[in-house]
C-alpha cells in the first residue's frame, strides 16, 4: 500500500544520461513524493500510467536549483536537481512558485538524512561535464558550497545563520596573542551543532554537545577557541553556547563532563599516550618499533574512547601483527580491556597490562611515544617577537643540510625542541626575506611547519621552526617506503593537500612544493615546510634562463616558459609530489635532464602510472597536469576527493 502522498505534480524531467552517448530527453512525469519515495509515473490523458523510477528519501543527499543553460527555452526556466546515491536527476517545474514547493517539501523529507553534502554543483552535468567547474567526473565532489546543508544539519532553534564568512582570518591576519587555558580566566562554551570550515579547508571543527575554551571574542560573528586536545580555530559564534565554569547541566548535554577532563589530564601525562592519531598512524608506528609487546593509546574519534594498540610478532604473520584493544567501562566507572581485570584508572590499567597479558595477545612491554618536547601552542615563542634572543637556544645535534646551510636540533630556554637552520652567508637574499617571512610567522596551521623566528643580528643567521622528528618525507619513502599500505600513502597526500588548500585559500603560492620540501611529525603526519622560500634562495640549481627560481621536474609549463606562478602552478607540483609518495621516494622524469623535460611536457607527455596506484587516483594526479591552468582542479576540490576516498576506506 502506498504511503501517503505529501506532494504530488505534473514536472518535467531530463533524461539521465546514464551513458556518455545516451541521448538527451526532456519528459512529461507525474512525481509524487511520500515519507519514503520520490517516484516519478507517465502521464497519458489525465491519467497516472505506470511507474518509470523511484529514488529512496533516505539515499538523497542534496536538492537544489541549477544555474541555467545559455539558450533555455521557456518551458524550462525553473529546474533544481536531486543528488543522491548512485545518480543525479533533473527537474523541471512550471513556475518559480512551484519549484520553490518542491524545495521546501523534499528538505523537510531529507533533513535528518546522514550524509548530506556541504557541497554541490551549481551548474548542469551535460556532455561528459560539469558547465560550472568542468569536471568530467558525474560522482565528482561539488564545488560550490550547498548554504542549505547549515540549516538542515543544525536545526537547533537557537542556532543562527552563519555570519559573513572570515575572510579577514584566511588574508595575512596577524593571530592574537594565545591565552593558557586556566580555567579561572577562560570561558567555555557547548558546541550546538557540528561545524566545519569549507571555505578554508581548515581541519577544526565543533562536534556537537562537545565543550570549547573561549580564548578571543573581539569579532562578535567568530569567535577564536580550543577544544580539550589544543587544537584551535575560528568559528561561527552562534553554534555555541557558554557555559559558566560551575555548569552543572545534565550529563547528555554536557558533552566532557569534569571526570572526562580529569581522565584526560591523568594520561596525557605518560609517553604511551599519543592522544589522537588514526588507527593506520598507530599501526605503522608500532610496525616501525617491531618489538613484541610494543604498545600505544590513543584517543578515538568517538567521545570519550580510547584504544590500546600492540604489536605481536605472531607465527601466522611474517611482519608481525597489530591489535586494537577497546578501553571499556563499567557501570561503576571502572576501566577494563578483559572484564575480570578492571581498574579505577587507565594509568593502573596500563600498569597491570605491563605486568601481565590477561587476555590480551601479549602483555604490554616497550611503550611507543609520539611525544617529544614541542612548543605547545600555549606557550608563543618568544611572545611572539620575531626576533628571538640566541643566547636562549642551544644547538645540539645535526639533523642534515638543505638548501640554506646545516639543519639542527635546538633546545629553547633548555626546554622546548626546535629545528635550527643555520643560514650561510650567500645563501639567501635576506633582506627581501625577512621583509616578508614575517607574515609567514603569523600561519598557524596543523598541516604546516610552524616557523617561530630568527635570531639575525650575528652570522650565521638562525631560522627557528618546528621540530619534526620523522625527518624529511623524501627520505622517510625511501627507508620506511616498503613498511607503508596504500591507504598510508593516501593519508600522506591528504595532509599536504590540507596545508596547500590553506595557502591557497590564503592566496600564498608554495612555489616549491615537492616530498622533500615536507616534514613528518613523531606521530607521522606530514607538513609542508618552506612555502614562499624559493623567492630567496641563491643557487645555480634553482635560477632559469629567465632568473626566476624554480626547479623543472616539479614545474609546470607556464613556469618554465613564462615564470608564470599562482596556485594551480602549485596543483601541478602537488601532482608530482603525488607520483613521489606512490612510487616512494623516485625521482621524476629519472632518464630526462631538465631540457629534455621541458621538451616532452610541452608535447603532452606526462608521468606513468606508479605500480600502487588505482585508476581513480592516478586520475586525480593526472588531472593536475591539465596543459591549461584554469582546467586543473583547485586545492579544495583535491581536498574533497581525498576526503571522499578516505570515506570510501572506511566504509
Amino acid at each position: 500500500m502506498e504511503k501517503k502522498t505529501v506532494l504530488e505534480e505534473l514536472l518535467l524531467k531530463k533524461s539521465q544520461q546514464k551513458k556518455k552517448i545516451s541521448p538527451i530527453n526532456y519528459k512529461k512525469r507525474l512525481f509524487v513524493l511520500t515519507k519514503a519515495n520520490l517516484s516519478y509515473y507517465e502521464y497519458n490523458k489525465g491519467k497516472k500510467g505506470s511507474k518509470r523510477g523511484s529514488i529512496e528519501i533516505e539515499k538523497i543527499r542534496c536538492v537544489e536549483t541549477v544555474n541555467l543553460e545559455e539558450t533555455t527555452p521557456p518551458a524550462r526556466q525553473y529546474p533544481f536537481q536531486v543528488v543522491y546515491k548512485g545518480g543525479l536527476l533533473y527537474v523541471y517545474a512550471a513556475n518559480e512558485e512551484s519549484r520553490e514547493r518542491w524545495l521546501a517539501a523534499l528538505h523537510k523529507e531529507i533533513k535528518d538524512n546522514s550524509d548530506l553534502l556541504n557541497k554541490y554543483h551549481k551548474g548542469f552535468f551535460i556532455n561528459g561535464k560539469f558547465l560550472c567547474c568542468n569536471q568530467t567526473c558525474k560522482a565528482a565532489p561539488g564545488c560550490t558550497i550547498w548554504e542549505k546543508y547549515v540549516t538542515l544539519c543544525c536545526t537547533t532553534e537557537s542556532v543562527k545563520p552563519l555570519p559573513p564568512g572570515p575572510e579577514k582570518l584566511w588574508k595575512h591576519r596577524s593571530l592574537p596573542q594565545v591565552l593558557s587555558p586556566d580555567k579561572s580566566v577562560l570561558n567555555m562554551a557547548v558546541a550546538q551543532c557540528n561545524w566545519e570550515e569549507t571555505e578554508g579547508n581548515s581541519a577544526f571543527r565543533l562536534v556537537r554537545s562537545n565543550k570549547y575554551y573561549v580564548l578571543q571574542e573581539e569579532d562578535s560573528g567568530w569567535w577564536q577557541v580550543r577544544d580539550l586536545e589544543g587544537n584551535e580555530g575560528f568559528v561561527p559564534s552562534t553554534y555555541l553556547r557558554k557555559l559558566s565554569l560551575n555548569d552543572d547541566e545534565p550529563r547528555e548535554n554536557s558533552g566532557v563532563s569534569e571526570q572526562t577532563l580529569a581522565e584526560e589530564q591523568s594520561i596525557a601525562k605518560h609517553d604511551w599516550y599519543a592522544g589522537y592519531v588514526s588507527r593506520v598512524q598507530s599501526e605503522q608506528l608500532l610496525h616501525q618499533k617491531g618489538k613484541e609487546g610494543a604498545f600505544m593509546v590513543w584517543k578515538s574519534s568517538q567521545a570519550g574512547m580510547y584504544i590500546v594498540s600492540v604489536f605481536s610478532k605472531v607465527p601466522e604473520s611474517r611482519k608481525g601483527t597489530v591489535k586494537h584493544y577497546h578501553v571499556h567501562k563499567t557501570p561503576e566507572n571502572k576501566y577494563y580491556l578483559t572484564e575480570n581485570y578492571c581498574f579505577g584508572s587507565i594509568p593502573k590499567l596500563i600498569h597491570y597490562h605491563q605486568l601481565n597479558s590477561a587476555g590480551m595477545v601479549t602483555r604490554l612491554r616497550h611503550a611507543v611515544s609520539t611525544q617529544v618536547n614541542k612548543v605547545p601552542t600555549t606557550a608563543s615563542l618568544g611572545n611572539g617577537i620575531w626576533e628571538l634572543k640566541r643566547e636562549e637556544i642551544v644547538l645540539m645535534k645535526e639533523l642534515g643540510s638543505g638548501q640554506f646551510g646545516v639543519v639542527h636540533l635546538g633546545k629553547w630556554k633548555g626546554k622546548y625542541d626546535v629545528a635550527i637552520k643555520m643560514i650561510k652567508e650567500g645563501a639567501m637574499s635576506e633582506d627581501k626575506f625577512i621583509e616578508e617571512a614575517q607574515t609567514m610567522m603569523k600561519f598557524n596551521y596543523p598541516k604546516l611547519v610552524r616557523l617561530y623566528g630568527v635570531c639575525s643580528k650575528l652570522y650565521p643567521i638562525y631560522l627557528v621552526t618546528e621540530y619534526m622528528a620523522n625527518g624529511c618525507l623524501l627520505s622517510y619513502l625511501r627507508s620506511h617506503g616498503k613498511e607503508l599500505q596504500p591507504l598510508q600513502l593516501l593519508e600522506i597526500c591528504y595532509d599536504v593537500c590540507d596545508a596547500m588548500a590553506f595557502l591557497e585559500s590564503c592566496q600564498f603560492i608554495h612555489r616549491d612544493l615537492a616530498a622533500r620540501n615536507c616534514l613528518v611529525d613523531s606521530n607521522l603526519t606530514v607538513k609542508v615546510s618552506d612555502f614562499g622560500m624559493t623567492r630567496y634562495v641563491l643557487d645555480d640549481l634553482y635560477v632559469s634562463s629567465l632568473g626566476t627560481k624554480f626547479l623543472v621536474k616539479w614545474s609546470a609549463p607556464e613556469v618554465f616558459h613564462y615564470a608564470k606562478f599562482s596556485s594551480k602552478s602549485d596543483v601541478w607540483a602537488f601532482g608530482i609530489l603525488m607520483w613521489e609518495v606512490f612510487t616512494l621516494g623516485k625521482q621524476p622524469y629519472e632518464l630526462y635532464d631538465d631540457m629534455q623535460v621541458i621538451e616532452k611536457v610541452s608535447q603532452g607527455y606526462r608521468l606513468y602510472r606508479p605500480q600502487l596506484v588505482s585508476d581513480i587516483i592516478y586520475q586525480i594526479m593526472y588531472n593536475c597536469w591539465h596543459e591549461l591552468p584554469e582546467k586543473r582542479p583547485a586545492f579544495y576540490q583535491l581536498l574533497s576527493f581525498f576526503e571522499a576516498l578516505r570515506e570510501d576506506n572506511r566504509a
